[in-house]
């Protein structure tokens, strides 16, 4: 088991920031087989495919350049022009395979690991010229496995390449005995279904690499709980870190409450315990909102805000614990208790009316409020 600096064994899987890091760097599982096979195997079939058509063009290009005359040969101008002729010929007709292979050479390393690029990987290390380290590597249960991998490829391709000869010997013998145009054909097919064979064996070798590959890229990657644990906290905060930012966030809404109590209308209190503020602008709102709340120490706060700015004080306990359990800052009051909160503002409205027109104190609600609403 891999064992981390301070003498932990790694245990942990990779978080998703560690392999975010980890391919910002460049490193990402790799299989060299999977990219050769692929390249290998495509290309073998495309020369099948397009074979006629190249061999079409190379042979159009041959006898463009072979039947020319003595006088186009003295012609320095003729010859130029034949020669770019033949060249365009024969790029005309190896260009599709060329383009498809290096569709397949930028494609292929794709497949596993997905497109990572990094300056930091590109960057030149003096220590990637220690000689000693260079050695490590070489002999290392990495470089072991290279070596199993280059081995296992050689005979893989062998027996795979031996069983195609042996199976196609008496069309290679009877090649002979083709004429020399039938017998060309004849030998570039067998060529290629042969390269085809080969590259096919190459699938095998891949397909033990990768997965040996993204185990081997796990396994590189994994962490200690401790270093889990660290990152948890750098990414989710450390608790005195996240304690002291919440306290600053109340700290900071309470001053904004209490910033909004002089625009309240009213204040419905517990009386001691709880206090709510409420506003209403009947011709801007249909529903009062809550401003600013409180208990105990807030509540006493409040109250004191409340009397500086001459705003009413209803006490009204039942409710005041209704709308402190059930209520939001900056929200609307809860539709049951409209009707309750209905009788405080009418009140208040019709206080501030007799106070201004001098006319007599309205008679003071005691608006009513379920036991289960106040909890």
């Amino acid at each position: 088991m891999a064992e981390s600096e301070t003498g932990q064994e790694k245990t942990e899987q990779p978080t998703a920031k560690k392999l975010r890091e980890a391919k910002q760097k460049g490193q990402v599982p790799r299989s060299k087989e999977l990219n050769s096979s692929g390249i290998m195997f495509i290309g073998a079939a495309a020369l099948l495919l397009m074979g006629p058509y190249m061999i079409s063009q190379l042979a159009t290009m041959m006898k463009q350049a072979f039947t020319i005359t003595r006088g186009e040969i003295m012609d320095h101008a003729t010859v130029t022009s034949d020669f770019l002729t033949a060249v365009l010929t024969a790029g005309v007709g190896i260009a599709p395979f060329i383009a498809l292979m290096g569709i397949l050479a930028i494609a292929t390393p794709l497949a596993l690991g997905g497109w990572a690029f990094s300056s930091e990987a590109m960057a030149f290390k003096l220590n990637r010229l220690d000689p000693i380290a260079g050695l490590k590597r070489i002999f290392s249960v990495k470089g072991l496995m290279e070596l199993v991998k280059a081995l296992g490829k050689f005979l893989v391709v062998t027996l795979f390449a031996g069983f195609f000869l042996m199976l196609k010997m008496d069309e290679f013998l009877g090649l002979g005995e083709e004429s020399f145009l039938a017998a060309l054909t004849h030998g570039a097919w067998l060529f290629g279904y042969c390269f085809l064979v080969m590259s096919s064996s190459l699938i095998l070798i891949a397909l033990i690499d990768v997965p040996f590959q993204i185990w081997d890229h796990s396994k590189k990657l994994k962490m200690t709980l401790q270093e889990v644990r660290d990152e948890m906290k750098e990414t989710e905060g450390r608790p005195e870190v996240k304690s002291k930012i919440r306290a600053v966030q109340q700290e900071m809404a309470q001053r904004r409450m209490m910033e909004d109590v002089p625009s309240a209308d009213v204040i419905i209190t517990n009386p001691t315990h709880y206090a709510v503020a409420l506003h209403y602008k009947p011709e801007q709102m249909a529903v009062p909102v809550i401003v600013a709340m409180g208990k105990d120490l807030m509540a006493l706060r409040i109250r004191e805000v409340a009397s500086e700015h001459d705003i009413e004080i209803f006490e009204a306990p039942p409710l005041a614990r209704a709308l402190f359990a059930h209520g939001k800052i900056g929200q609307e009051i809860p539709a049951d208790l409209y009707y309750a909160v209905a009788q405080v503002l009418a009140f208040v409205f019709q206080l501030q009316q007799a106070r201004e027109q001098g006319l007599q104190t309205p008679e003071r609600p005691d608006p009513y409020v379920a036991e289960d609403e106040q909890r």
